[in-house]
C-alpha cells in the first residue's frame, strides 16, 4: 500500500513520516490553506525529504504553468494539481514545463477517473472539500473506482482507515487533518499509527 503523508510543515514531521514507512510527503503551497508554506520554508523542507521518499508539492490556487516552474526550483519529484480550477489545458501547460503530474479531484465534480486521462502518473480521490478532514460516500466507488495509480484521501484517520481500505481497494492512500492535533499542526503518533495500521491493512488483505 502507497501512503502520502499530506500538509507537513516542519522536518520534525517528514523524519517521523519517513521513519514510519511513508512514500510521499506532501508540501502545500496555498493562499487558503492552513497547511501553506511560504517559498522559502517549502525549499527547506524539499530539501530535507531523503531521496527514497517522493516529495510531492500540492497547490489549489496558483496558476498550472506556475506552479509547474515552482516545482522545478524546489527540486520536488512531483506535481499534484488539486481541485476543480485545474483543467485538461491546464495539465498540458505545466507538463511542458515539469512532466511528473498527480491530478487530485472529488467524485463530486463528475471527472475522468481514468489515471492518466489527464497525462498524470498518479490520480487522487479526495472529498468534495479538500483538507477539511471530512469523510465521503465510498460507495459511489463502486461505479466510478478508478484502474491503476490512483490514492484515496478525505477524511481518513489512524482509526477508519483499515475499513477504507478494505472497501474502496485503492492503489494507496493519503493523510492530512487526520494526524493532526489541531488544524496545521501534526501529530507524531498519529502519522506513526495510520502508516501501521495502513500497511497493517495491505497485508491483511493479501
Amino acid at each position: 500500500m502507497f501512503v502520502k503523508v499530506c500538509g507537513l510543515g516542519t522536518a520534525a514531521d517528514i523524519d517521523v513520516a519517513f521513519a514510519a514507512g511513508a512514500d510521499a510527503v506532501g508540501l502545500v503551497i496555498s493562499r487558503t490553506s492552513v497547511r501553506g508554506l511560504d517559498l522559502d520554508r517549502a525549499a527547506r523542507l524539499a530539501a530535507h525529504v531523503p531521496s527514497d521518499v517522493l516529495s510531492v508539492l500540492v497547490v489549489n490556487d496558483t496558476p498550472a504553468a506556475d506552479a509547474a516552474r515552482m516545482a522545478g526550483e524546489l527540486g520536488v519529484n512531483a506535481l499534484q494539481l488539486h481541485g476543480p480550477a485545474y483543467r485538461e489545458e491546464d495539465f498540458a501547460a505545466a507538463a511542458g514545463i515539469f512532466p511528473r503530474l498527480w491530478r487530485a479531484t472529488s467524485l463530486s465534480e463528475r471527472p475522468d477517473t481514468r489515471v492518466g486521462a489527464y497525462g498524470e502518473e498518479v490520480l487522487l480521490l479526495d472529498s468534495p472539500r479538500a483538507g477539511s478532514g471530512e469523510s465521503w460516500d465510498l460507495s459511489l466507488l463502486e461505479t466510478a473506482r478508478p484502474e491503476g495509480a490512483w490514492l484515496l484521501a478525505g477524511g481518513l484517520t489512524p482509526e477508519n482507515v483499515g475499513a477504507a481500505i478494505d472497501q474502496a481497494r485503492p492503489w494507496g492512500v493519503d493523510v492530512s487533518s487526520g494526524v493532526e492535533s489541531a488544524p496545521g499542526v501534526k501529530d507524531h503518533h498519529r502519522i506513526r499509527t495510520f502508516l501501521a495500521t495502513a500497511k497493517q491493512a495491505t497485508s491483511q488483505k493479501a
